[in-house]
């Protein structure tokens, strides 16, 4: 404890927050812009912590993270175009809060939850940081297989309208994701002899394709609509206390989503363009209410935001415990760390337990600062989106697009790859095709290829006759098995429990 409160009076030094406000700042902007993700703003701002002190430099590389990740509600809500990945779920009910006129709304609550997510991941990485990673080192390839199923089967609750429909979605996504070399034996598979396609598809262009596109091709054909119909800036107190219920007053919510964000973060790999699916989902299925979700229901804002901020911090935890990187950009501030002579391991909660722990509970200061930057900063942003016309707007958005996926790699193949999903985006959806399908089937069909071949591989040096046997029999496997299962009955469990009640109430009249 006395670690904890000396950290927060080396954090709260006028330079430290002068240089965590201007990082959340770039952040925001950073996340905002499609194709510029957070790994990109933190790669390119470690170079400027060189002079600085271990504890500033650490502090500001985690505060321009934060932001980055919450950076692309603002774009996820206003465009329907995630800024980062981790912003897919938020497009699912922020747009079409926009469209109901609740985009200040939407914004508000994207900030509120962003926060508390934060905080609440903060603690989880404070109090429980070297058991968490112990437990997350027992993830191998099997494990990982199961979790992208588990993963897979939430298309069964998306996909409302048609499970058919959506499956046919997934599939779609991950045939896309394995265009490229093998990730184990190098295999050449869909490159229709293009070379630039040996690399894969690059999931943040395509992501940008198929989201953006779709509604700017939608904007164009309506000519006569001058402005994005987003309802009025108020600005009024009546909207912030409305945003504020709209998280505050759902702690089941907050609670689940930052645990799943938690716990998904830790894994190597993973990263909260899972986490916030997997919250949005269990939001949806916990709710009263599950047909509003993606028309606009302010919950599955709260449940997506929440989820991928808590997973920030919880990146932290093999990173600072074992020396593991989490996810892209905390492997670029493993990299800062050594260059400021820190070596992350358990030797680091002993040597260096003071900027450990000042770097820890910076994410504290940072949260808190992010809801106020970020309810200014979206008051004037959606004040300039609702005020161009669309003559303007349409066109500046798809120059963003085409700048930002070319940007990631350099490669002139990813903008073409993200106009094509773009187009196939818009055809999927006028069939009404499930969205959050698609991109399911992109993300974990990678993950699952990879974890299927090498747990096989591993199986080998149990059974050569039978090596899938190490897939049915580790303890973790076997939970996950279960949890895939429920998953994927749940909407006929929910059917059941519907007509059960139907005829109750129809028994009682």
């Amino acid at each position: 404890m006395e670690l904890i409160l000396g950290s927060f009076a080396n954090v709260l030094t006028f330079q430290n927050i002068l240089f965590m406000a201007v990082a959340m700042t770039l952040g925001m902007v950073a996340g905002a812009l499609p194709g510029f993700s957070a790994t990109m703003a933190v790669a390119l701002m470690v170079p400027f912590t060189f002079t600085m002190s271990p504890t500033s430099g650490l502090v500001t590389i985690g505060a321009l993270y934060a932001a980055a990740i919450y950076g692309g509600s603002f774009s996820a809500i206003l465009l329907n175009t995630p800024g980062t990945p981790s912003s897919i779920g938020t497009c699912f009910d922020g747009y079409p809060m926009v469209k109901n006129g609740r985009g200040e709304e939407a914004l508000y609550t994207a900030s509120f939850a962003s926060g508390i997510g934060g905080v609440i991941g903060t603690i989880i990485l404070i109090a429980f940081a070297l058991p968490l990673a112990t437990w997350s080192l027992r993830f191998g390839p099997p494990e990982f297989f199961w979790t992208a199923i588990f993963g897979l089967t939430i298309i069964s609750s998306l996909s409302t309208k048609s499970v058919l429909k959506g499956f046919t979605a997934g599939f779609i996504g991950v045939m896309i994701g394995m265009i490229g070399l093998s990730p184990i034996g190098g295999d050449v598979r869909f490159d229709f002899g293009i070379s630039d396609l040996q690399g894969g598809v690059e999931m943040v262009s395509v992501l940008i394709g198929f989201f953006c596109i779709p509604e700017m091709l939608r904007l164009a054909s309506n000519p006569r609509q001058g402005h994005i119909q987003m309802g009025h800036l108020t600005g009024s107190r009546d909207t912030i206390i409305k945003s504020f219920h709209n998280v505050f007053d759902h702690w089941g919510n907050i609670i689940r989503s930052s645990v799943l964000g938690a716990l998904v973060g830790i894994l190597p790999g993973a990263g909260g363009n899972i986490a916030n699916l997997v919250a949005y989902n269990e939001a949806k299925r916990a709710a009263k209410d599950p047909e509003t979700f993606g028309k606009g229901n302010p919950q599955g804002v709260v449940a997506t935001e929440t989820a991928n901020n808590a997973v920030v911090e919880s990146a932290m935890v093999p990173l600072l415990a074992l020396g593991i990187p989490g996810s892209p950009p905390a492997a670029i501030i493993y990299g800062a760390l050594l260059l400021q002579g820190i070596n992350p391991g358990p030797e680091l909660f002993t040597k260096n337990a003071e900027i450990t722990y000042a770097f820890m509970t910076s994410f504290f200061i940072v949260n808190v600062f992010m809801v106020i930057i970020g309810i200014l900063a979206g008051k004037y942003i959606f004040k300039l989106v609702v005020n161009l016309p669309t003559r303007v707007l349409i066109p500046s958005i798809i120059l963003l697009t085409v700048v930002g996926s070319f940007a990631i790699r350099n490669n002139i193949m990813d903008t073409i790859l993200m106009l094509s999903s773009g187009i196939l985006g818009y055809v999927l959806t006028e069939l009404d095709f499930d969205a959050g399908a698609l991109v399911l089937g992109l993300i974990l069909g990678p993950i699952a290829e990879k974890g299927f071949v090498q747990g096989i591989i591993l199986g080998n040096q149990i059974s050569t006759e039978h090596p899938w046997i190490i897939f049915f029999t580790r303890p973790i496997c076997i939970v996950m098995i279960i949890l895939c299962l429920l998953s994927a009955c749940w909407p006929l469990f929910q059917m059941f429990w519907r007509k059960r009640k139907a005829a109750r109430q129809g028994g009682a009249a």
